[in-house]
This record gives structure tokens, sequence and C-alpha cells, in this order.
């Protein structure tokens, strides 16, 4: 064997030559230690690590071999394999997509509990190497512990649950497979457009098979994701309709933020005049302060943000796939004559609402939309109207945040204010589905790109605290809050115990509305009674008496229960001086929501009920549905 080749210089010829044997888990890991990318011009390791829970499916081979380069790809422990993948998605996400992780389980229940978050990576397009154990190529034993044995075909197993989910899918079943199925998931990975989760099934009497492997497979590679320029043609039609608008609007995604094209888009909306709004997975591409920033935009959106975008008549969409919450479920953009430019790496969400498309990376783009339309101006009296409502919307929002009055219970945006006054706007926020996440879009004040981490495009209860700890190891050097409810921290709490063995300090705020208050105020709002979403109108012998505090101590946490917004701030200002994961626990209200701003939702109403409250309610879904524009 070789000494390793310095990474961003040439192999020599005897690096490059001959063979090596190895087993085939052996040639996956020390493949994955050979790639390296730029990181604000410093080589590093393209993998800053692998997750493992080891069972009989990956133990004996992926755990040998991963063991062997421990000193050069770290392997993590989690306590739920599920946890361990959101660890990895939130891990890339802070780091915009330049770096990554692996992760690997052994077959059966172990990479059956990655899928979840196998479908958040899908759908937010972010790189993450799934590598769970699969039954034996042989087929001598079969069936073994924990195989799903299809009546009709022989070749499927569990991990055919990878399929729809990963942007690439390879079972190994020769050791050489590796070596183009590598290749492939490399190309994937690192992909502007096709970027988003791998799956490599590794059959586990095939990590343990050697074969002669090529060195120059092993030889160190600098991956830098591309950046696509537009078609001149494209950016023609796109600098002509944004030059006729007379209300133009620019929607940052978090294609703005993958790309590192905050600066970028600074200089078009401050030359132009033209107003920002931002999706859950681009807020905190501006400041929050930038007096063109309108904030959040869509069913979670700021008034300001909203009333930009119905107003409209030319959106310029920048790394967003424009779902539903964005669009208010295609109502949102109701100018009449309304134009869209989709300016995306990826060709497939560039054609999407009718759109015309700008196929380039989004920093590229934004830059030659710049160049393009030197000296044009949107319509002063646009701007300043833009600006004057965020000026408005930031005074109201202050009335949500301020502590509540005397004895009230605090709602979601209470909180959000104690936080922001206490801990400040630097602090990187982690939060993912539930009632948080959209009054953290209207309310949270970022402070730098990056700063805002919502898990929002697969709303995963669960992801919160795993994906604070994948956040820390990218950003080490920054506090890491944590806003989960007490709902989805009792779907997936163990991982409070990983951040302390890792000594990956948290700031937990759990929020304790006894229930899925979000889905109850939905269920409510809908015609609905509460029903089966907060515990007390759960189907339920004896009521839950759950103490968090102690919960979270016997994990190893400091923690403690604030009983008013004001002992909320001390605890806060107190845990940005500790050393080790805080959880801080606050009761509020379930009911409590901001009522200002948002746009309609589709969520359908039943045709026929016997509650007046629900015929109510299809009524008005009918009413909203007319609004939708769908084809146009």
């Amino acid at each position: 064997m070789n000494a390793k080749t310095k990474p961003g210089t040439a192999a020599t010829t005897a690096e490059t030559t001959g063979t090596v044997r190895l087993t085939m888990a052996q040639a996956l890991v020390r493949y994955l230690t050979a790639q390296m990318t730029e990181v604000d011009g410093k080589t590093v390791p393209l993998f800053a690590g692998c997750w493992a829970i080891f069972g009989h499916g990956n133990v004996v081979g992926m755990g040998e071999a991963l063991y062997q380069v421990r000193e050069q790809l770290p392997t993590y422990r989690s306590h739920n394999e599920q946890a361990m993948a959101h660890s990895a998605v939130a891990y890339a996400k802070a780091c915009g997509r330049r770096r990554m992780m692996a992760v690997t389980s052994s077959l059966g229940p172990g990479a059956t509990n990655m899928i979840t978050a196998a479908a958040v990576a899908h759908v937010n397009r972010l790189p993450v190497l799934f590598l769970p154990g699969d039954i034996y190529a042989n087929r001598r034993p079969d069936p073994v512990l924990q195989q799903i044995e299809d009546f009709s075909d022989g070749t499927v197993s569990a991990n055919d649950c990878f399929r729809p989910v990963s942007r690439y899918f390879d079972r190994i079943t020769r050791p050489e497979q590796i070596i183009p199925a590598l290749e492939r998931a490399m190309t994937v990975l690192t992909d502007p457009s096709e970027c988003g989760p791998v799956t490599l099934a590794l059959c586990q009497d095939v990590q343990a098979e050697a074969y002669d492997y090529p060195l120059s497979f092993f030889v160190p590679r600098i991956r830098i994701a591309r950046r696509p320029r537009p078609d001149l043609n494209e950016l023609a039609a796109a600098v002509t309709a944004l030059t006729r608008a007379k209300s133009p609007v620019i929607v940052a995604g978090g294609g703005v933020l993958y790309s590192g094209a905050s600066a970028a888009l600074t200089a078009l909306c401050e030359a132009s005049g033209v107003p920002v709004v931002e999706t859950h997975a681009g807020k905190s591409s501006l400041p929050d302060g930038h007096p063109l920033n309108l904030g959040a935009i869509g069913v979670t959106g700021t008034t300001a943000a909203n009333t930009a975008a119905q107003n409209a008549d030319l959106i310029l969409a920048v790394g967003t796939r424009l779902a539903d919450f964005v669009t208010g479920s295609r109502a949102l953009f109701a100018h009449p004559g309304r134009r869209i430019i989709q300016l995306n790496t990826a060709s497939f969400d560039a054609g999407k609402h009718g759109a015309l498309p700008l196929v380039a990376d989004a920093r590229e783009g934004l830059a030659a939309l710049t160049q393009a339309t030197e000296g044009w101006k949107a319509p002063d009296t646009w701007t300043k109207k833009a600006k004057t409502s965020k000026a408005a919307w930031q005074k109201e929002a202050v009335t949500f945040t301020d502590a509540p009055k005397g004895n009230a219970k605090p709602g979601d945006s209470h909180v959000i204010g104690a936080v922001q006054r206490a801990i400040g706007s630097e602090a990187v926020i982690v939060g993912a589905a539930g009632g948080m996440p959209g009054e953290l879009h209207k309310l949270w004040q970022a402070g730098k790109p990056g700063t805002y981490h919502l898990e929002y495009g697969y709303s995963t209860m669960g992801y919160e605290i795993a994906g604070g700890i994948g956040v820390k190891l990218a950003r080490p050097n920054e506090e890491v809050v944590v806003m989960v409810g007490d709902g989805s921290y009792l779907m997936m709490n163990s991982e409070v115990a990983t951040s302390i063995m890792m000594g990956q300090k948290l700031i937990i705020v759990l929020i304790d509305n006894r229930g899925y208050a979000c889905i109850n105020r939905l269920q409510r709002a809908t015609g609905g009674e509460s029903f089966n979403n907060l515990l007390d109108d759960a189907w339920h012998v004896e009521m839950p008496r759950i103490d968090f505090v102690a919960h979270a101590q016997s994990m190893g946490a400091d923690a403690v229960h604030c009983g008013s917004v004001a002992e909320l701030e001390k605890a806060l200002t107190a845990a940005k001086a500790a050393k080790r994961t805080q959880v801080i626990v606050i009761d509020t209200d379930p009911l409590i929501a901001t009522k200002a701003g948002g746009a309609w939702w589709d969520v359908a109403v039943p045709e026929v009920s016997v509650r007046k409250d629900v015929q109510a309610a299809r009524k008005t879904y009918e009413e909203r549905m007319k609004l939708q524009k769908v084809g146009e």
C-alpha cells in the first residue's frame, strides 16, 4: 500500500498503478477518506464522518473497515438510526452542501428507521450517503435474521424502501461493483441539480469479500460543486420580463444559501430596489434588519411579504420549489398579469408554475441579472411602499413577541421574543414541524446567513434535537438553540444523551403545550372539534404527568422549568455561559397563535358533515379554491 497523495497535488505513477487487496467495506471507506473539497480556500475532507449503529448486518464488515480509518473518518454513535441520519442531514444543510456525512446501519429495522431521514434529505435536496446492510448476495443462509421475503421476487429486500427517497440507489452484490457505484454516488452527491441522498445497500457477505482494487481508485480528489451560468436566451427573456415589471418581488429560497449567494442577492435588490421575501429554507438570505427584506412569505408569512406577493406582477423565484406553503397553495400570487421567473440549478424546478426558466447557479444567475439590468430600477413608489410596509410589520411584530401581561400563559411568539432578547440574532435557531416553525418564520430576526435552520420541506417531527447536533458539528463556535414542542420531544429525545456524550452543547427550549397544538388549531380552524391532538382530548385512562426536567437530567443535561417569560430570559442568559447541553422547559397556551400575516393553505374540508361548523368551513374552502391559479 502506498502513502497517501497530498490533497491538491498530482499523484505519482507509482501511486496510481497496481492494485491493493481489500474487502469491499475497506475499499468503500478508504475511497470516502480520499474525497476532498474546498471551504474558504482550505482543502478539507468532503466527508466529515460516518454515523453508525452496528448490528449483525454491518458490524463485522463496515465496523472493521471504519475502525481502520477512525482517525481520518470519525465514526459517531447515536441512540437511534433515524436520529443519526437527521444529524447527517442537518450537517449537510449547515455546511451549505459543501460537506456531508455517511450513515450506516444493520439491515432490518436499523435500515428502515432511516427511511424518514432519507425522505427529509430528498425533499430538501441535501447530500447524505446511506449505507444500510443488506441480505446475503449468495443466498446460502436464506432467510436470514431480519430478512423481508417477497413471495414473488427474490431480489427484494427491506432496503427497496429507500428507492423512492434516494436520488441514486444501488445494491452491491459483488465487491467490484463498489467502484462504479461510488463514482455514480459522488456525481449525485456533489451535483447542484441532482443533489440528494444516495443509498448503497451493502450485502453483508459482500462487505467482507476481498477484491484487488486499482490504486488509482483511491487517489485523493478535490470535488467542488459546479456553478452553471445562465443560457443567454433564457437570460435575455428574464431580463426583458424583469425590466418591464412595475411591482416585482424576489423570492429567496434555500438555493440562495446553498450557493452562497447572499451577497449577490443583496447587490441585485439594492441596485434595483426590488424587495425580497423569504421561504423557510431561504430565511436568513438577507439580515432581517435589511429594509428591503420583507420577511417570510406564504402560509407562515408576514403581512409585508404577503401583501407584496399578492400585488406583484413579476416574481423572481431564486432556488425554491415554490411549494404550497410559499404560494398559498397557488392562490397568493393574485396579480392578473403576473409572471414568474424560476432561477434554479434544476430544470425540473425551473419549469414549475409555467415560469420562465433561468437554469443556473443562484450566485451566477443573480450576478448575471444584476449586470444585465444595470441602471434599471423598479418604480420608486413600489420600493418605498415595500420599505414602509416592512417598517410597519416590524412595529406590529413586537406586539406578539413582548412578554404577556399579568399571569397569562405565554404562546410560542412570547417564547420566541424571550429567546431573541436573551440570545440574540447571531445564534443558529433549529426547529422542525409543528406550530413553532410558523411563528419563527414570521417573527425570528435572523442576523446573518445560515442562522435560521428549519426542517419544513418534509415537516419532520423528531428532527430538532438530532438536527441540532448536526448543526453544532458544522458550526462548533456558534450558539445553537433548538426550539421543540413536547410532542416532538417525546417522539425523539434520546439525542439529548448523544449531545452530552459527544460534548456538543445545545440550548434546548422545550415548549410544553400538552399535545400536538398546531394540528389542534388546524382542526378547529376547519370546523372540527378538538380531538386526539391535545392530551386532554385524547383517549386516556390516566392523564400523563411528564416531568421533562427530571427526564432531561436523567440523560445528563442541565435542566430547569420556568414559570414565566421573565424566568425564561434569565435561564437563557445563564445557559449561554454553560458548557453542556441545557434544557429549559416552559408551559405555554396551546391556542395562542399570531393572527397577523399568513396566507390560505389548501387543507381539504369534508363535503358532507352533520356539524354546522364543518359545513361553514366547507363553503369557505370552496370559495378559496376559486382563487387558485393552476396551469396559468
